[in-house]
């Protein structure tokens, strides 16, 4: 697709967003609903128009900082937004301001928001997290903890309005491992019960519990990397929930040239040529987000065809082999992740994971500030994110 962008940028499509949450909202166990993630600005895709594109199909949205929290309010985001981490208390004024639910498990931290809520004339939204077996963070499945939940549930200007746990291995074939957690959690969930707390929201379940662990769903799951169009993990199942990769990455060849026998490419001299070789490089480095695991064993996309890195990924730039695709030239487009739509070759975000010796779910966060977004809906541009206008300011004057 033709962009105003020449040296690289993300192809971001929203059809394919709402394809995934129509999926997973078919595979959903009756009654639940779903919680839309969109922490790391969206997995790296852009957390707002995200957010706006699966509103139909979530009751609340999920992020990891007080400032993404921030980012959604301040475009028009108004259902509940949940911060899954810890909180600091420097923060709590925000938190409140902005009216963002946070993770709560300690008594000392939720009667200082306590009284930032009371000091602003509100009530500020919590949701216990519960330590099932990620040792991260959240109540231990304790009496203990329950009493202390109990103490936290009675502070005035403090609304309970959920409680989770989050699953470690639930993307794995042997689902024993989860099923345990779910159990602890349960066991939580009556021990806080039995307190007199009643618990509006009770959710466990990620992208991998949603695809494969349907009748432990509660009463809302968190859909994470499914939202994006990728599976947790390989030993995950296709079936039945059908996920489209939402995000492509696109650069252009910006020289050609030839090389000969002894003439080595890229720093280290890692690869050097034993026969007449065409090499094209591409502007595109690590600097970026594309990963220098790639260097000598990735491949990108040119004319519907393969071409292999060779040697080292740059900071800004890397070079391929087109010796196979002679008719390939200055200012064709480069695939470095997505599907050529006249040869049906494609190269995923798994793929280069795999060969760059990385994480699929880190590629994508990883796309870096330099790279603009395009988000696509119904085969047209419908938006542009770029941050080419960055400015500093309040700097002391440095003489």
């Amino acid at each position: 697709m033709k962009t105003n962008y020449n040296r690289v940028w993300a192809e971001i499509d929203l059809d394919a967003v709402r394809s995934n949450m129509e999926q997973m909202k078919q595979n959903m166990a009756e009654g639940a609903e779903m919680a839309g993630v969109v922490k790391a600005d969206g997995y790296g895709h852009g957390a707002v128009p995200i957010a706006k594109t699966i509103a139909p199909y979530v009751c609340m949205y999920a992020v990891a900082t007080v400032e993404e929290g921030m980012i959604l309010r301040r475009h028009g985001i108004e259902k509940p937004i949940l911060i899954l981490g810890v909180v600091h208390e420097n923060q709590y004024a925000k938190v409140v301001s902005y009216d963002l639910d946070i993770a709560m498990f300690e008594l000392r931290r939720a009667k200082l928001l306590s009284q930032e809520a009371r000091r602003q004339g509100k009530t500020a939204g919590i949701h216990f997290a519960v330590d099932t077996g990620m040792s991260r963070i959240g109540f231990s499945v304790t009496e203990e903890a329950a009493k202390e939940a109990k103490k936290i549930a009675e502070l005035d200007s403090i609304r309970v309005d959920g409680m989770f746990t989050h699953f470690a291995r639930a993307d794995e074939e042997n689902k024993d491992a989860a099923k345990k957690q779910y159990e602890k959690f349960l066991q939580f969930c009556d021990m806080v019960r039995a307190q007199g707390i009643l618990i509006p929201l009770l959710h466990c379940s990620n992208s991998a519990a949603i695809l494969e662990l349907q009748h432990i769903h509660m009463n809302m799951a968190r859909a994470g990397i499914s939202i994006y169009g990728m599976y947790p993990s390989d030993e995950m199942k296709h079936e039945p929930v059908h996920l489209t990769p939402v995000m492509e990455l696109h650069s252009e060849i910006s020289y050609v040239k030839m090389i000969g026998p002894g003439d080595s490419v890229s720093y280290g001299g890692t690869f050097t040529a034993t026969e007449p070789m065409r090499v094209a490089t591409i502007p595109v480095g690590y600097a970026d987000g594309y990963p220098r695991g790639a260097s000598g064993k990735a491949d990108v996309l040119i004319r519907g065809k393969r071409a292999r890195i060779l040697g080292r990924v740059c900071m800004d730039q890397f070079m391929v082999d087109v010796t196979q695709i002679p008719e390939a030239e200055e200012g064709d487009e480069v695939i470095l992740v997505g599907k050529d739509k006249t040869s049906g070759e494609c190269i995923s975000m798994e793929e280069l994971a795999e060969r760059s010796g990385g994480f699929h779910y880190e590629l994508c966060c990883d796309v870096g500030k330099r790279v603009p977004r395009v988000y696509v809906q119904g085969g047209k541009i419908v938006g542009t994110k770029d941050y080419f206008d960055d400015r500093y300011s309040d700097f002391l004057t440095l003489e």
